[in-house]
């Protein structure tokens, strides 16, 4: 079956000058790949009308669906419908159905229907017409030359329905679109090049219409296996079998798979095990916490956190002995200890993590440099400790800290189960 190739295109000065986050593509090629249908390029474009029509042309050239986002507002400066009709050589006319759509939606709100506000009723007359129930900027699709042109509003909110209610269903009934499944494993603990060298005789072997991507990210690596076929459940059957396969090669770095999220894995474990947790952090000021809280239902496994930042809090509120802190240092293994079990037992918890280093920039020592992080975790039977070396980003090593020390939390909840 031939694939179906998408190019999805947004436009807009505000995306290029950085003062939105484009985040339509993503959730477009997200859906699209629902469908059968591969995205092959992306790209953002100004509200220059030359600009809009050089990406047009070459996205015609290797794409059988163009969708394009942005541009469609009734002011001067969005010229998305304009540039269209230069594109089909036709020109604006006013659609009768957009009109009463736009006046019905006036109305409705109680407010007076402006000319300006009437001109979104102004189409390219080749196109054709997609009913907008969450805005006044309709849809257009075009059927020219064998490819489909969608051209959507940017709002996201706006697009997104667009593209679920109708575009979606069209595509449906336009295309015969292949099957294309997505199987995730999510790992931490392991760099992408050891994991690659673990799973190089696999991966070799794999079949030909199964391809493995990796995705790195803080600690961790995704390994996504995409199978492309035509029978749905035989490639489900395909993907699952190898996934059998590689585990046992990556067992220990493996912590769950498709959406799963590191919080949410210990989330679930502490709610099997009815334990509550809390946190002691220095270094990471609360970020920790911030990613266990971030889900609903989270104060039935977290009881609370101290951001320990300076060695008064580390003494007085978690029991940190003055003298290890003079001998060692708040960036300790003594230290970060006596955090995990200070917590744990100050807030009346099952168990408690602590986070204390030297994240940078600056700070770092020949004997601690910047990056010099230590993570404990501290139950009633055991307290466990580990050195982090990591670099000289801040930011970079606030995250990676807050991957480690709850994986560290997950390893410590399965060795107790």
């Amino acid at each position: 079956m031939k694939p179906i190739l998408t190019e999805v295109i947004t436009i807009g000065d505000e995306i290029l000058f950085g003062q939105i986050t484009d985040t339509n593509t993503q959730w477009i090629g997200a859906e699209l790949t629902k469908l059968g249908i591969r995205t092959i390029r992306k790209s953002s474009v100004g509200d220059q009308r030359q600009s809009i029509l050089d990406v047009l042309n070459e996205a015609t050239q290797r794409a059988d669906v163009v969708i394009l986002t942005g541009g469609l507002g009734p002011t001067k400066d969005d010229i998305t419908k304009v540039t269209l009709c230069e594109f089909f050589n036709t020109q604006l006319e006013r659609n009768p159905e957009a009109l009463g759509f736009v006046t019905k939606f006036f109305e409705s709100r109680g407010r007076q229907l402006t000319e300006i506000n009437a001109r979104q009723a102004d189409l390219p007359q080749n196109c054709t017409y997609i009913p907008n129930d969450w805005g006044t900027a309709p849809g257009m699709w075009f059927h020219e030359n064998e490819t489909v042109y969608i051209s959507l509003p940017g709002v996201p909110f706006e697009m997104k329905n667009l593209m679920q209610y109708r575009i979606i269903p069209k595509l449906q009934q336009h295309f015969e679109t292949p099957v294309i499944v997505h199987k995730i494993i999510r790992t931490v603990g392991i760099g992408e090049s050891f994991l690659a060298e673990t799973i190089a005789n696999w991966e070799d072997n794999l079949p030909e219409h199964l391809k493995l991507a990796y995705l790195p990210q803080f600690s961790q690596v995704r390994l996504r296996l995409t199978g492309t076929g035509t029978d749905l459940l035989q490639l489900r059957a395909e993907i699952d079998e190898q996934v059998a396969a590689v585990l046992p090669l990556i067992q220990p770095y493996v912590y769950g798979f498709d959406e799963d999220e590191i919080e949410m894995v210990v989330a679930r474990l502490l709610s099997e095990k009815s334990w509550m947790l809390a946190t002691a952090e220095s270094c990471t000021g609360g970020f920790v916490a911030s990613q266990i809280t971030k889900y609903a239902g989270s104060s039935q496994y977290f009881v609370g956190g101290v951001v320990s930042y300076s060695n008064t809090v580390k003494v007085n509120q978690l029991g940190v002995k003055p003298e290890t802190l003079g001998q060692v240092g708040a960036v300790s293994e003594e230290t970060v200890r006596q955090m995990a079990e200070g917590v744990r037992l100050k807030l009346g918890a099952n168990v408690g993590i602590a986070t204390s280093g030297i994240a940078g920039p600056d700070g770092g020592t020949p004997e601690k440099p910047v990056g010099t992080i230590w993570i404990a975790c501290s139950t009633e039977k055991q307290t466990v400790a580990r050195l982090l070396k990591l670099g000289p980003y801040r930011e970079q090593n606030i995250q990676h800290t807050a991957v480690h020390v709850l994986n560290l939390l997950r390893q410590v909840l399965l060795d107790e189960q």
